[in-house]
């Protein structure tokens, strides 16, 4: 029998059927090989597809490619993508939904980013649903360990054309310059304070400059300080997820400098919400393609099953 490869994997995966662990053990090597040569901030051209939150409903990701232009592909005419993490945890099939961003990462890695979110990381993983959906598919937790050891490695925002800013939080009070995020270390787990913690917790919010955020992590930031934050950085957009928003995107400010897109539908199978993704032109237009949930028989699950209500704050 002829060993399994990247092309198989994929035929597998898009038919939402999990990898042999040893496979698994394989694709996550080669991915942290991939990951290790970007950069905290990784430089990507326009013309881009941003998404949000994915949080493992793999059928809605699905749904995803077809309507921004298909899976990447090694054609002049592909779709690229910036992902910006949360692609765990909450829905019901995520190592379906991490396993097939990793696949395109390998098969295509100069045509999809993938961006570290706040649940990326062993702690969170292991309250809202990943550990154990690892443990119910293997019998054991060792992929869900690979796994973690991808997340060390993934990058912590990307930049299109020098101007859009993606990250999957927000802004740091500890971070004035772009510089300053590409001299974090990131191969770690997500610290509980400072300013990688930050990127990845981070909410805009109506406030003067900085606050508490309810979270417990990261914090809550104003106008005022997305305003400067990019005009020292010679930026004209931050473009962020981790907050669920019911319209798919909401831009925070009058500036309309700070934008959140979220691209997981009908979220945790219950809020009714629609998605998005951002797409960039290569002037850097920007516009949202709207998308809604796939129905609920394609998902072929037991509703009940892996349900956990979380702390709200970590929506």
């Amino acid at each position: 029998m002829s060993e399994r490869g990247p092309d198989q994997w994929f035929e597998d995966i898009k038919n939402c059927k999990a990898l042999p662990e040893n496979d698994m053990k394989q694709l996550c090597e080669k991915v942290k090989d991939l990951l290790m040569e970007e950069s905290n901030i990784q430089p990507v051209r326009s013309p881009v597809t941003v998404c949000g939150d994915i949080h493992g409903q793999f059928h809605d990701l699905l749904e995803l490619f077809k309507i921004a232009g298909g899976f990447p592909s090694q054609s002049g005419l592909s779709t690229n993508y910036i992902f910006l993490g949360d692609y765990v945890d909450r829905g019901y099939f995520s190592l379906e939904t991490f396993t097939l961003l990793m696949i395109l990462k390998v098969k295509f890695p100069q045509h999809i980013t993938l961006v570290r979110g706040n649940h990326e990381s062993r702690q969170i993983t292991q309250v809202y649903g990943f550990y154990e959906e690892c443990l119910n598919k293997y019998g054991s937790t060792m992929v869900w360990k690979y796994c973690c050891q991808v997340f060390d490695f993934l990058t912590l925002s990307a930049i299109i054309d020098g101007k859009i800013l993606c990250i999957h939080g927000g802004l740091s009070p500890e971070i004035r310059m772009l510089d300053q995020i590409r001299v974090l270390s990131r191969a770690q787990e997500v610290p509980h304070e400072g300013g990688f913690c930050d990127i990845v917790w981070s909410d805009p919010d109506n406030v003067d400059t900085w606050a508490i955020s309810p979270r417990g992590a990261g914090w809550l930031f104003g106008a005022k300080v997305a305003r400067e934050f990019n005009h020292i950085n010679n930026l004209q957009l931050i473009a962020r997820a981790h907050q669920l928003v019911m319209e798919g995107f909401r831009y925070h400010f009058p500036d309309k400098d700070v934008v959140t897109v979220w691209s997981a539908p009908n979220y945790c199978y219950r809020c009714g919400n629609v998605a998005s993704v951002m797409k960039v032109d290569d002037n850097l237009n920007v516009n949202f393609q709207i998308f809604s949930a796939v129905p609920d028989d394609t998902l072929k699950i037991n509703p009940s099953k892996n349900q956990k209500n979380g702390n709200e704050y970590f929506l």
